[in-house]
């Protein structure tokens, strides 16, 4: 037993060292399975016609193209974007992924490909000044379940945090009077907003800058190489900033300060 042991220890550990990059695996499918909401605007969505559409298409395909590979987009809640990566559902995640510790432990990224922060959003006839989130002490706070956001209104702590699948349940339910309070992207804020068309308005900003980042499997260098070779063509040749332009007006992968 102890010897049978001792040789599926040392199969297992040659099938680590030996297994394919990332890399290796997309060139030989052909396809780049790409994961994302599809409800989150500007970044990714569905148009009038249904069509998967957003900045983070845009890059997707763009991204897909520079590897000379095919996107293969699949959506769904925000919750299940990062277990599904871990269980091998999907190459990478394009969906605003910031790029934390907590999530290092699990994942490698690619180099930052926006920067951005967040913002609260309140009620267009909202009379309470929250300039912070400490002002939200005692209320409710609409936030993603899973996200970033959610976390930093828990290491606030005194806030009741209210859990949506998204930021379009998140706005409905603000709009209607459910929360006092959400807090989201601030580079999502004024299209969704414009987008949803209702009473809300854009809040204070609220905590520092924070970099978004490709997530995938972790122990894959050729693939990290060749996702940051790609951003950095994309870069180069102006197809990043056209389409970040195209739908933020800005190029969203300088600070703040530096746009």
């Amino acid at each position: 037993m102890k010897k049978t042991l001792f040789a599926l220890t040392l199969i297992g550990f040659a099938a680590n060292v030996y297994a394919a990059d990332l890399l290796d695996t997309v060139q030989q499918r052909g396809t780049l399975k790409i994961a994302l909401e599809g409800t989150y605007p500007p970044f990714n969505f569905k148009d009038k016609d249904q069509k998967l559409t957003g900045f983070e298409v845009e890059l997707g395909n763009a991204l897909a193209q520079k590897l000379k590979l095919k996107p293969e987009f699949t959506t769904g809640e925000w919750s299940g974007l990062l277990a599904g990566l871990q269980g091998g559902k999907f190459d990478v995640v394009l969906n605003q992924v910031s790029i934390t510790d907590k999530r290092k432990e699990v994942f490698d990224f690619s180099q930052p490909y926006t920067i951005s922060s967040a913002q609260l959003i309140v009620r267009k006839d909202e009379k309470r000044s929250f300039k912070s989130l400490a002002d939200l002490a005692g209320k409710k706070m609409g936030v993603t379940q899973g996200s970033n956001y959610a976390d930093m209104v828990k290491a606030q702590g005194g806030i009741e945090s209210k859990f949506y699948p998204s930021a379009a349940e998140i706005f409905q339910d603000l709009a209607l009077g459910r929360v006092d309070a959400a807090v989201n992207d601030s580079l999502l804020i004024p299209f969704a907003l414009k987008e949803a068309k209702l009473p809300l308005k854009a809040g204070a900003p609220v905590g520092g800058t924070t970099q978004m980042g490709i997530p995938f499997a972790k122990g894959n260098p050729k693939f990290k190489a060749a996702i940051d070779n790609a951003l950095n063509a994309l870069h180069k040749d102006g197809s990043f900033k056209k389409i970040s332009v195209k739908w933020f007006g800005i190029d969203v992968s300088k600070a703040p300060a530096a746009r």
